[in-house]
């Protein structure tokens, strides 16, 4: 491409990504040139409301209803519309013009990524989404590229910053879930319907993206195993704490042997316990974290902000910039790696640890009943903690303790064994005439 030539980019949705977008493409648009080797020109911003109201004060002649036609004349498509309706029609129309798209919809690359890959390899286009995952985090690139040649074994993350804010309130501040999210929408970091974030939908996007290119196979987002914070309660909190854990939506992905000794991969999302050791321990508020292990870089951990519109407009821009000097200087567009094409496992394959919280019956022989059913599942117990029914911590509590309510609490950290054993041992102790109910079960992950 001749340098001197402005390279065309449109901008499909003007909210809170797409506003700062635009306003850095305009204000930095010296500074951007000298980085690409030529003008990066806004053609236009495609919305389906002209005359709505922005976060930003922006050109009025830039707007327009028309997507496709400002599509047709462009040399760079930024797709910030979000959702998969009419956003995969317009990449689609993009990629088959040639053009490269820059993208950060999550949903749609979950669901369709493949697809669009193959249309831009044919073409020779290029389609990235950076800011897909973990928002203004590089992640997406040092997985693609830079540990290209390194095999990576594991990945937990903190990828929904909503989520994150809320445990972190209920661990700080003791509010209860129902508190948090109240106080988590107030303020802007959740949704008016919180379901896609509290209901794990949004982390399971992520992780299917997140699998699919540290192992360089297809992952179906529908075969992320998902659970959500939604039964997470003050009691497993503080548990948690007193054990010297943290409590955090995790997005997992690994390499794991089958029970047929075949090598696969599985991609989870779950509340799990956190050693309050682990870096992944100390991430706050409403930031993101992902940590890797990879097997010669070692141990690696990307931190900073999850979501916000000047955070993830620097993603966002981070792949405009590329893509650009790619149309300058020349060469194919890179596509993606998925020769591999590993099984993806049921989560019942994996191997993690529990722990249980579990009321009994304060009777002589309780406890000789609960470890049956455990060596009855082939599961060994780790830690045992036991207190009577309203005793308070720190209280002395043991084997013999007794309450006017006639019960018990154990709390039992186990030792690792596959999910499928720990899940169904959990459901035969909900089950045993010795328990009254069991109030909590927390996968332990992470582990130092």
């Amino acid at each position: 491409m001749n340098q001197n030539r402005p390279i065309r980019v449109a901008l499909l949705g003007a909210g809170s990504v797409g506003s700062q977008v635009a306003r850095i493409l305009l204000e930095n648009a010296e500074e951007l040139a000298a980085r690409v080797g030529a003008p990066l020109l806004l053609t236009g911003i495609a919305v389906r409301n002209v005359d709505a109201k922005r976060d930003v004060d922006l050109p009025k002649e830039l707007f327009t209803d028309d997507a496709e036609r400002l599509i047709l004349g462009s040399d760079i498509v930024i797709e910030l519309m979000g959702g998969i309706d009419p956003a995969k029609h317009l990449i689609s129309l993009a990629l088959s013009t040639g053009a490269d798209v820059v993208t950060a919809n999550k949903a749609l690359v979950a669901a369709h990524g493949p697809e669009l890959f193959d249309q831009a390899r044919r073409v020779g286009a290029q389609l990235t989404y950076e800011a897909a995952v973990a928002g203004a985090i590089p992640i997406i690139r040092p997985l693609r590229d830079s540990l290209a040649g390194d095999r990576v074994e594991r990945i937990l993350g903190i990828v929904n910053g909503t989520t994150n804010f809320i445990l972190d309130r209920m661990h700080t501040r003791g509010d209860s879930l129902e508190e948090a999210l109240r106080i988590a929408t107030e303020l802007g970091y959740a949704e008016a319907d919180p379901t896609a974030d509290i209901g794990g939908y949004d982390a399971q996007q992520k992780a299917a993206i997140l699998a699919s290119i540290a192992f360089h196979t297809e992952v179906p987002v529908e075969l992320v195993h998902r659970e959500g914070i939604t039964e997470i309660t003050i009691e497993q909190i503080e548990r948690a704490k007193a054990a010297g854990f943290v409590v955090k939506l995790l997005a997992i992905c690994e390499r794991v042997t089958g029970s047929d000794g075949v090598e696969g991969i599985s991609a989870r999302v779950y509340p799990a316990l956190v050693d309050e050791q682990h870096p992944l321990a100390s991430v706050h508020g409403g930031n993101n974290a992902v940590f890797v292990q990879a097997q010669a870089a070692g141990d690696l951990m990307f931190y900073g902000a999850g979501a916000g519109g000047v955070e993830t407009a620097s993603a966002v821009l981070g792949d405009l910039v590329s893509s650009a000097r790619r149309r300058v200087n020349g060469g194919p567009g890179l596509g993606e790696s998925t020769h591999a094409d590993l099984p993806v496992l049921e989560v019942g394959e994996i191997t993690t640890r529990y722990q249980i919280i579990l009321e009994v019956h304060d009777r002589p022989g309780v406890l000789a009943e609960i470890a049956k059913v455990f060596s009855d599942f082939g599961v060994s117990v780790s830690t045992l903690e036991q207190r009577s029914a309203g005793a308070q911590d720190g209280a002395p509590a043991g084997p013999s303790a007794e309450s006017a309510e006639g019960g018990a609490t154990l709390v039992i950290g186990t030792h690792a064994a596959t999910e499928r054993a720990l899940s169904a041992l959990a459901e035969a102790l909900a089950a045993h005439e010795a328990s009254r109910r069991v109030t909590g079960v927390l996968r332990v992950e992470g582990a130092l």
